[in-house]
């Protein structure tokens, strides 16, 4: 072989890596960024902490209840009228930018009204806000004639809503059971109506319990929730907020039937 042709060979191999190794930097080379460097990845947004759900809530604005003659059980300030629920391992109470906030216990926090609360022919409405948690951040106990009962709102792992108890059955086991995803930091409007023969609720819009109670058998569930009567707040395993606490008389219900 000619001697040129010896040198030629050499070069034209180092031609054809070099080509193809600028093909393949080339073909991964993302558009912006360094050379050969791999595409950023965008961040992965955090969790809100319970400070700023809060701080958000705050800012949200009320939407006064329909109707007439409702009369305030919370006043936004202080806990004029109410006493910290006396749980086992029971969480933080305060009052903060007008909200009344629970930080979760272990695993019940709550409180009880300390006015006296009619038994029969009344209604109560409030905004209620899971802050963090995964169980009810809303449990209302409230009077029913001579005895009570309580609205659960995100029981059983977040999403159940029911009355506790009918004829013995909680929440979970009764008509009333209802499964509802809720979304934390976000504030639902619960509204709860007591008539002589019959508990009506709704939760915004929705009208979550409409049962005749003639006849039946209205209690609480066994357990620490008791503490909360005759009229109380209670959350479980979950930090929640309340604003707009109201109540007011009525003489029926809101559907006859």
């Amino acid at each position: 072989m000619p001697m040129n042709a010896k040198l030629f060979l050499p070069a034209l191999v180092l031609v054809v890596v070099l080509g193809l190794a600028g093909c393949e930097s080339s073909r991964y080379e993302p558009s912006t960024g360094l050379p050969g460097a791999a595409p950023a990845l965008p961040p992965i947004p955090q969790p809100a902490t319970e400070a700023e759900v809060l701080v958000r809530a705050a800012t949200q604005p009320v939407t006064p209840p329909d109707g007439e003659g409702w009369r305030s059980l919370f006043d936004g300030k202080s806990l004029a009228g109410w006493r910290v629920t006396n749980f086992q391992e029971g969480g933080g109470v305060e009052v903060r930018n007008g909200l009344l906030t629970f930080t979760k216990g272990d695993p019940f926090v709550g409180v009880n009204c300390t006015n006296e609360m009619p038994k029969v022919n009344y209604e109560v409405v409030l905004d209620a806000m899971s802050v963090s948690g995964g169980d009810f951040f809303c449990g209302l106990t409230f009077p029913v004639r001579d005895s009570f009962c309580s609205l659960i709102v995100g029981g059983w792992g977040g999403s159940v809503v029911g009355l506790s108890s009918l004829d013995g059955a909680d929440a979970s086991e009764n008509e009333t059971t209802q499964f509802i995803t809720f979304e934390t930091g976000r504030w639902y409007r619960i509204r709860l109506r007591v008539t002589e023969h019959k508990i009506e609720a709704w939760i915004e819009q929705k009208k979550v319990v409409d049962v005749m109670i003639t006849g039946r058998k209205v209690s609480l569930r066994i357990g620490e929730i008791m503490l909360s009567k005759p009229f109380g707040l209670a959350s479980y395993s979950t930090s929640a907020a309340f604003r707009g606490i109201k109540i007011r008389d009525v003489s029926e219900p809101a559907s006859k039937e």
